[in-house]
């Protein structure tokens, strides 16, 4: 299930390979925040809800260094979430 990296890797030119190894770092991180904060959300016990919501905060900042490293390398990832800030401002009229 979440152990599977969602593309090959094997297919990916060497120039790419670094981008492509950290947005999939980001998808699994995303996929156990999602997964930490579903399992929270369903147990009664009150220790364990506060672990999964702590691990999965921790899995958003691996989200945020992941991204961080992938803006470093991709100029035109950066650019456009730049423009899709912008445009939520604009939405959002500030």
């Amino acid at each position: 299930m979440l152990s599977t990296i969602p593309i090959d890797l094997t297919e990916i030119d060497k120039e790419n390979i670094d981008k492509e190894i950290l947005r999939a770092g980001i998808i699994a991180e995303l996929d156990a925040v999602n997964l930490y904060e579903q399992m929270a959300s369903l147990t009664k016990n009150a220790a364990i809800r506060a672990s999964l919501l702590d691990i999965g905060k921790e899995e958003k900042t691996h989200v945020g260094e992941f991204q961080a490293l992938l803006l470093q390398l991709d100029q035109e990832q950066a650019d456009e979430l730049a423009h899709g800030q912008r445009e939520v401002e604009e939405m959002a009229g500030k």
